[in-house]
């Protein structure tokens, strides 16, 4: 028996996850393909998935569209609810009543594109009601066990129509619509503003640098602005590297980094706390299969050295081998392009939404 998902992902990728996804689950059907999130079917059960790329995944009850899609927002929402209680819709109640025995209470989240948004209150009281029988679950506004989303997406008026007209993937006729859409929250932690460091990237970004670098697990691996660790932790974690190289110059994240990896085997993650320039007097010369890495772009630290991108590519060149691949992320910057050197090739340019700011993944090789 299949089963629809909902995924949250960094807004900009939505190619490269489909790929992703098609991939590992050959029974797929791709319903929607957003700026940031995928509906999709499987037969695969959620325990199954282990998808490591996505920043929430939630188990799908009902999508509202069609005739409806003329309500907007919390009025669209709000009708979804009015039917869910009534039982005029089919839903899939399974999902709200299959809890984990450890969950005891949950809540109800309302979000209107992608923003927090509120409801009727009579309403709400009403829909937790109704999902406490179901459920069996009390309700706990605060500190809950599991949430239920009414989620609203307004897909016709965003850039989503430019990014599914022709897509390579196969995508059903509900496409173009506005939607509402309840489902349970099947990933349950702490976002990751609340449980990262300043500047930490999060799991899921690092992975997909990684999946981009087209890792292999023979490889040897440089990331030479590596701050808390993100990036060789999902290389290792997730691509079983077995050789990696990481260097930082500020003294917090090194200290944290080193305390990170210090079980690693010996020879397995190499630190060098030190300013990147000084990278090639202390390793060999192109001696890098990939480097994955996350400058400083003005994300969380300004960089205002105009020959930082000049000075950052010589020092790729001298450490990657011929034929290495690099994976960058990096501000939505012309200079960058500018400063690319020409034994350096563009394989790939993915414009991002990374906390708000605008970002690029490049992929490059070394020809």
């Amino acid at each position: 028996m299949s089963s629809l998902f909902y995924a949250s992902f960094v807004p900009g990728l939505q190619e490269f996850f489909a790929d992703v996804i098609k991939e590992r689950l050959p029974d797929v059907k791709i319903h929607k393909l957003l700026d940031g999130a995928v509906v999709f079917e499987t037969e695969t059960t959620y325990d199954k998935l282990n998808f490591f790329c996505f920043n929430n995944i939630f188990a799908v009850i009902n999508i509202l569209e069609g005739a409806y899609g003329k309500l907007r927002g919390v009025d669209l929402i709000e009708e979804h609810i009015k039917l869910f209680i009534n039982k005029n819709n089919d839903f899939n109640n399974d999902v709200i009543s299959n809890n984990s025995k450890n969950f005891n209470s949950f809540r109800i989240v309302i979000s209107n594109e992608n923003i927090p948004a509120a409801i009727n209150e009579k309403l709400r009281l009403e829909a937790e009601k109704f999902i406490s029988r179901l459920s069996g679950l009390k309700v706990n506004r605060s500190l809950p066990d599991t949430e239920f989303w009414f989620l609203y997406r307004n897909v016709t008026n965003d850039t989503e129509i430019k990014n599914n007209v022709n897509t390579p993937h196969q995508l059903d006729n509900n496409l173009l619509a506005n939607f509402s859409i309840f489902m349970k929250r099947l990933t349950l932690r702490s976002s990751w503003e609340k449980t990262l460091h300043k500047g930490e990237l999060p799991p899921p970004l690092a992975w997909t640098l990684c999946r981009l670098a087209q890792l292999k697990h023979s490889d040897k691996v440089l990331d030479p602005f590596c701050g808390y660790g993100s990036i060789p932790e999902e290389a290792f974690k997730h691509f079983h590297i077995t050789n990696f190289t990481a260097c930082d110059d500020n003294a917090e994240a090194a200290k944290y980094t080193q305390a990170r990896f210090k079980k690693r085997k010996l020879g397995e993650f190499i630190f060098y706390q030190t300013d990147f320039l000084k990278l090639p007097s202390l390793v060999n010369a192109n001696s890098f299969d990939a480097i994955i890495t996350d400058p400083p772009w003005g994300q969380f630290k300004e960089n205002t050295n105009d020959s930082f991108l000049e000075k950052m590519f010589k020092t790729f060149d001298k450490l990657l081998k011929n034929g290495g691949r690099a994976a960058v992320l990096y501000a939505n910057n012309e200079n960058f392009l500018k400063a690319i050197p020409k034994n350096f090739e563009l394989k790939n340019k993915i414009p991002i939404l990374l906390s708000g700011k605008k970002a690029i993944i490049y992929v490059l090789k070394k020809n």
